[in-house]
């Protein structure tokens, strides 16, 4: 079990909460046809996310055979995080959140019941999205 979480480039997704909700279930599918651990193919915001959470956070090696690490699924327009370290978790939703604002980016916390989503704000910070 993995406590996720997801950054995503505002423009791509719709604001209001139910539209939100049906563009993350269809991204999910992860039928955009390429890599999914290649940040080169993101945008420059999530690009430069990657960068700073995964010095912190870094992959998960797939044949360490531990519950270790971060797995990433990065597409053209969001980063989805499954934190394996449950030690972690409090640590990770900081930084995830932090480096969101801190790079523009819309944050969504898919572990939560309350499926709330932020958006970046004009001071650098993050706000939480309208709902329907």
């Amino acid at each position: 079990m993995s406590y996720d979480l997801m950054v995503f480039a505002p423009e791509a997704a719709p604001p209001k909460r139910a539209a939100f909700l049906d563009w993350y279930d269809q991204q999910t599918e992860w039928d955009e046809g390429q890599p999914w651990d290649n940040p080169a193919l993101a945008t420059p915001a999530l690009q430069a996310f990657y960068a700073e959470l995964s010095a912190e956070f870094p992959p998960a090696q797939e044949d360490a055979g531990e519950d270790t690490g971060t797995e990433y699924t990065i597409g053209s327009s969001l980063i989805y995080m499954s934190f394996l370290d449950w030690d972690k978790i409090d640590r990770a939703h900081e930084a995830v959140f932090s480096l969101a604002g801190k790079h523009g980016l819309g944050f969504f916390d898919v572990s939560s019941d309350l499926a709330e989503a932020w958006l970046p704000d004009k001071k650098g910070g993050l706000r939480i999205a309208h709902s329907d």
